[in-house]
């Protein structure tokens, strides 16, 4: 299936994605942090990247917009998975390049969801 890149700062919770990830068959990257984040899907050119928004170095809005504007990795779509639930967050993450955004904590149907939409290039609703 999809090379999906995590980028998360917190083990736990990318443990967690990565296991919701790879049961729905899918292979797994991983990265620390915005910074870390960007600099592999520089290198691996993964199929669609999860990034979490409160993050050291450089955060998730960051990386996105960061992402959304470098000529070889701007046909990557970014989901951002984050605990950050108002309006105004939702809004600004979709302004910096973000295909899609879901709140924290989710389920394994929400996201499936969410990528199964995202790679059938429809608009998903913001979770």
């Amino acid at each position: 299936m999809a090379r999906i890149l995590i980028v998360d700062d917190s083990q736990l919770q990318q443990v967690a994605i990565k296991r919701i990830v790879e049961k729905l068959g899918h292979e797994t990257l991983t990265a620390v942090d915005g910074a870390d984040g960007v600099e592999v899907a520089k290198a691996e050119l993964p199929d669609l990247v999860l990034m979490d928004v409160v993050m050291p170095n450089l955060n998730g809005f960051q990386a996105t917009r960061t992402l959304a504007r470098e000529p070889t990795t701007k046909h990557i779509p970014v989901i951002l998975v984050t605990t950050k639930d108002q309006d105004t967050d939702r809004m600004w993450g979709m302004r910096q390049g973000a295909k899609a955004y879901i709140t924290k904590p989710f389920s394994e149907d929400e996201l499936s969801e969410v990528l199964e939409r995202v790679f059938s290039g429809q608009q998903p609703p913001s979770a």
